[in-house]
């Protein structure tokens, strides 16, 4: 990502944070709150360093910032993204709810909405299950 790019991002609200060791950065990731939720954007560890608990470390740390559900977007080839938030606790939203979420809270172009799923945690599940009992 560009230093534009990064601006951009904090200009629209994205909030970063590194994990670090010995001096170098080894993981980033950030969060946006928009509107009822709080969006995981751009989480990286290096590929040296993974596997040794950093992704879920900085992902604990995430979910200390908000009391909102959060949503995380990926693409459906990131397996290995997918089954990271899967095994901290995340589910896949329903094809038609991940339509609804991407051009709601990231505004992608259709062409990506294919390509694209959507992760959720339990609040983001618990609070769509209360408003489906309420209708």
């Amino acid at each position: 990502m560009s230093k534009d790019e990064l601006q951009r991002e904090m200009d629209e609200g994205v909030v970063f944070w590194g994990y670090e060791k010995d001096g170098e950065l080894i993981g980033v990731t950030g969060i946006q709150h928009i509107q009822d939720v709080t969006l995981i954007r751009h989480a990286y560890v290096r590929t040296a360093k993974r596997n040794q608990g950093i992704g879920g470390k900085l992902l604990s740390h995430l979910r200390k910032q908000t009391t909102r559900p959060i949503l995380i977007g990926t693409w459906v080839d990131a397996v290995w993204a997918i089954r990271f938030y899967e095994k901290h606790g995340f589910r896949s939203v329903s094809s038609e709810e991940k339509e609804r979420l991407l051009i709601k809270y990231w505004s992608v172009p259709e062409r990506q909405i294919e390509t694209s799923v959507v992760l959720a945690d339990q609040k983001w599940f618990d609070a769509r299950q209360r408003e489906a009992n309420r209708a």
